[in-house]
């Protein structure tokens, strides 16, 4: 694990190899400041001395209906390289991952895979989603994948209630 701060040019280098390597998109470069923010700790798993599975979480606030907003461990740039996929390196950062954010009230992502993150004790949410701008509730019905994982701190959820996050320079969820 590593603080956003503490990545080396090098370490920054071979997150964005493997996050293009796992189709995020060929300039993830070009987003890597959106989805690593100051404050962002980097989950990642090696083989031999190269990064070849990595996530990580920032800090945001995601709002359940009638609740106050729970402070959030929100995944980006989760990513394994394609020949090494199956192989165990995904699924041993997420659990590194889910033993290290228990300062949070609870983690939140956005995916197209929800079985991988199903096996390892994610929920997907079923009820509306919506973001929070300076005018208000901004209703995201398009937006689907997004699951939850709850930590020793979240309080009881109702999945089926709306769920609600703040915006960030150029997106809700995704």
């Amino acid at each position: 694990m590593a603080a956003t701060e503490e990545l080396t040019a090098d370490q920054r280098a071979e997150i964005v190899a493997v996050c293009n390597a796992a189709n995020h998109t060929d300039e993830f470069w070009k987003l890597f400041e959106v989805f690593v923010r100051t404050g962002g700790r980097h989950f990642f798993a090696t083989h031999g001395r190269a990064i070849v599975s990595h996530a990580v979480v920032n800090p945001r606030g995601v709002q359940p209906e009638g609740m106050p907003v729970l402070r959030t461990a929100y995944l980006d740039a989760v990513a394994t390289e394609p020949a090494r996929q199956g192989q165990g390196y995904g699924t041993a950062v997420m659990q590194l991952l889910a033993r290290s954010i228990d300062d949070f009230d609870i983690a939140c992502l956005q995916t197209d895979e929800p079985g991988f993150y199903d096996r390892l004790g994610w929920e997907l949410w079923q009820g509306p989603l919506a973001g929070r701008s300076d005018e208000g509730l901004v209703p995201t019905p398009d937006q689907h994948g997004v699951m939850v994982y709850r930590l020793p701190r979240t309080p009881p959820l109702d999945l089926g209630a709306m769920l609600s996050i703040e915006w960030q320079p150029d997106r809700f969820w995704e």
